[in-house]
């Protein structure tokens, strides 16, 4: 099943209005928005943008820092790190396209630890599926779906963003 344009834009704006909301409630004025290698850095370049931000977000690659390294290896299409400023005592807004089983959030945020210490991370994530290994959850949620084992969710982009749903 594939959404059309609208319907993934319709979830883009959902979590750019519960990220305002966020940031207005928390005063949080100047976070570092950090993508999630590829979709993530997709979605964090469409929030820098359309919030308004100056600059671009930072980007993670945590291929190095998952737990099934040894089993998966280096994907062929790794993209470096790019954390362009300091994360020291700055709030963090991670935004990835898919939660599901917690691992690459739980990579992520050890990733993030090893460049400083920030005041606060707030994950954002266009879909959480069901699937949970580990006990994370996202504070700013475009859809919550329940899906077949045999179901991936996949994010097409950069331009336009179209989610999809298919077969393993």
């Amino acid at each position: 099943m594939k959404y059309s344009k609208e319907q993934t834009q319709a979830l883009l704006q959902k979590i750019e209005n519960s990220l305002r909301d966020h940031l207005l409630k928390n005063q949080i004025l100047d976070p570092i928005i950090i993508g999630v290698h590829t979709g993530g850095v997709w979605i964090a370049e469409w929030i820098q943008k359309r919030m308004g931000f100056d600059g671009k977000p930072a980007s993670l690659n945590i291929s190095f820092y998952r737990d099934d390294f040894s089993k998966v290896g280096v994907n062929p299409k790794v993209e470096p790190t790019d954390m362009p400023v300091s994360i020291d005592d700055k709030h963090i807004i991670l935004v990835d396209d898919v939660l599901f089983t917690g691992r690459t959030t739980r990579a992520a945020i050890n990733e993030i630890f090893d460049f400083g210490r920030p005041l606060s991370v707030t994950l954002v994530v266009l879909v959480e599926r069901n699937g949970k290994e580990l006990p994370i959850s996202a504070d700013i949620v475009g859809e919550k779906l329940e899906l077949a084992n045999d179901k991936n969710i996949k994010l097409e982009g950069p331009d336009p963003l179209i989610l999809e749903i298919i077969d393993k």
